[in-house]
């Protein structure tokens, strides 16, 4: 199973589609590792350089529709061959929510308030998320909690559960649909 915790990404914006997530001109590339220097190449944020602020990186707090847009794997793709596995957000475009799932990665939809109150506490911070499958909890730190101590003076720690379908689970824990149907079907 991938990793699905480590240091976050927070894209502050809703509607972000597939074309800055991959612009369409890298659609031609064979291999998924063609596609590493690119992911965020044509997004246009405020202090966002996608050539600096993605490296490291595990995890990705967004906003609403994110992965609207045209239909492609090449989009989940650009991000699992940069180490990130999940994405939080407070809605998706439907078929790029099922490319994650079939990819064995994860889209977890959060509760816009719930969304905004992370960005409130922990966007601009060096933030961790820790993935935790079995209990459905994010925990989300800055600071020395990142290292697993509870000392809060030296940062903020939030605990949010979250909810996906036995079914996505099940694809998530098989490494996506193609595992899953091989060991189903």
């Amino acid at each position: 199973m991938k990793n699905f915790s480590g240091k976050a990404l927070f894209l502050d914006r809703s509607d972000i589609n597939t074309d800055e997530i991959i612009p369409a001109k890298y659609l031609t590339e064979i291999t998924k590792e063609a596609l590493k220097p690119y992911l965020l190449e044509d997004i246009v944020l405020k202090g966002f350089n996608p050539s600096t602020d993605i490296e490291n990186m595990s995890v990705v707090i967004t906003r609403d529709n994110f992965g609207c847009g045209s239909s492609r794997e090449h989009a989940p793709w650009a991000f699992e061959v940069n180490g990130i596995n999940i994405v939080i957000a407070s809605g998706f475009a439907r078929i790029f929510r099922q490319n994650m799932f079939n990819c064995g990665m994860m889209a977890v939809e959060l509760e816009k308030d719930v969304i905004d109150r992370i960005f409130s506490l922990f966007a601009g911070k060096t933030t961790f998320v820790e993935t935790n499958m079995e209990k459905m909890t994010f925990t989300f730190s800055t600071d020395g909690m990142a290292d697993g101590t509870n000392d809060s003076s030296d940062g903020l720690r939030e605990i949010i559960p979250f909810t996906v379908s036995e079914y996505d689970l099940a694809l998530v824990k098989a490494g996506g649909w193609v595992n899953y149907a091989d060991q189903n079907y």
